[in-house]
């Protein structure tokens, strides 16, 4: 399969001055975790998404743990979440030992059923001494982790009112959605830690690497001082807390700030592609698009198409060299997490995992491969 014919399904993009930071960092010997550039990235990440702090780790599910952490979650705990999300988010919640109470999926907004949520909250769980527990087997539910799914929001005003008359924390994971609004606000942004990933397939990437955002100057001060072994004193190797190795090197967060000078025009790109596959499938076959609320301004991160004939159309694109692949695997369909409880009515995760196929999002395609994609499209099954 040759690099020239294959579209890929979203490539990073070093379009601007990575190599240039990155040299500075190497003739400088500053590559490690210690660094301006660490320092720069978080900023700049913060900044433009409107909270007051940035604390930089190695990866977005090191910053969904130690949002965890800080949040109080203990073993033993429960945390809601979505069954339909990447593993990621799940995995964290049983790094600090508790469990994910599993929320389907909005059949149209592929996001957490609100309507689920809200029947669960009011019918299946008892608040007694300033904490919320699950009546079934009285454990307690501390906290709730809300995921952007694909870039895209639910109505974060309705989910706000529902979870706020309960005592539960709430960690965004926000790891799609870096450029993502809801009435202008900032995915991140709507409880005290938003979490950000830039892996090689984000909108912007720095190989690996994640943002914890938060407007409380004592949650970023404490997520800083964990996520680099709980270092105590500048002098000596003294640690006064069990601390995570979770800290960005600064050769990375170097990318990760040239990543950030390009945002505004790769969310631009990204916007475009949508523009284009949406007018020229609108109609094709069975195909249908995620919905989007009037309030909500996606980034467009990974366009993602849904069709009962997913899998002739998943053959007939990775055959002609152009990579799609389906959802995640719903959470409740994995073996570590088969056992988890699971709030549904019509398993809508299930039937979205099986009809939604992703399709080539970089932002550095051409209008000539997009225009490939298409017709490709219409060839398998239009």
């Amino acid at each position: 399969m040759s690099n020239e014919k294959f579209i890929a399904l979203s490539l990073p993009n070093m379009a601007g001055n990575e190599w240039k930071y990155v040299k500075d960092c190497l003739d400088t010997g500053w590559i490690s975790s210690v660094g301006e550039y660490v320092n720069r990235f978080e900023k700049m990440v913060a900044d433009f998404a409107g909270a007051k702090y940035g604390v930089a780790a190695v990866n977005g599910t090191a910053a969904l743990h130690i949002s965890l952490l800080l949040s109080g979650v203990k073993a033993n705990d429960y945390v809601i979440l979505p069954n339909l999300t990447f593993v990621a988010s799940a995995n964290s919640i049983k790094y600090v030992g508790a469990d994910p109470i599993l929320i389907d999926a909005d059949p149209l907004l592929w996001q957490m059923d609100l309507d689920l949520l809200e029947e669960f909250l009011e019918n299946e769980t008892d608040e007694k001494d300033g904490s919320l527990f699950y009546i079934k087997d009285g454990r307690r539910i501390a906290a709730i982790m809300p995921v952007h799914i694909l870039g895209n929001m639910c109505d974060m005003d309705r989910f706000l009112s529902i979870v706020k008359k309960y005592p539960i924390a709430i960690v965004e994971d926000s790891t799609e959605a870096l450029g993502t609004t809801y009435k202008g606000k900032s995915g991140g942004t709507f409880s005290p830690m938003g979490c950000f990933s830039f892996n090689g397939n984000k909108i912007i990437s720095t190989g690996g690497g994640g943002v914890i955002i938060t407007d409380d100057e004592k949650l970023a001060k404490k997520a800083k001082h964990i996520t680099t072994t709980a270092k105590a004193s500048p002098d000596e190797y003294y640690h006064d807390e069990v601390g995570y190795n979770y800290r960005l090197v600064n050769v990375l967060a170097a990318i990760g700030v040239a990543q950030m000078e390009l945002l505004p025009s790769f969310i631009k790109r990204k916007k475009e592609c949508v523009s284009y596959y949406k007018s020229n499938l609108n109609g094709v076959a069975d195909i249908r698009f995620q919905k989007e609320l009037p309030d909500v301004k996606t980034n467009g991160w990974l366009f993602t198409i849904q069709t009962d004939k997913q899998q002739k159309l998943l053959d007939h694109l990775n055959k002609n060299k152009i990579l799609s692949r389906r959802f995640w695997m719903p959470m409740n369909k994995l073996p570590m997490y088969k056992d988890c409880v699971y709030v549904q009515g019509k398993d809508n995760s299930d039937y979205i995992y099986n009809t939604c196929l992703s399709i080539p999002s970089s932002t550095g395609i051409t209008d000539e491969e997009l225009e490939i994609v298409v017709q490709e499209i219409k060839n398998a099954i239009g």
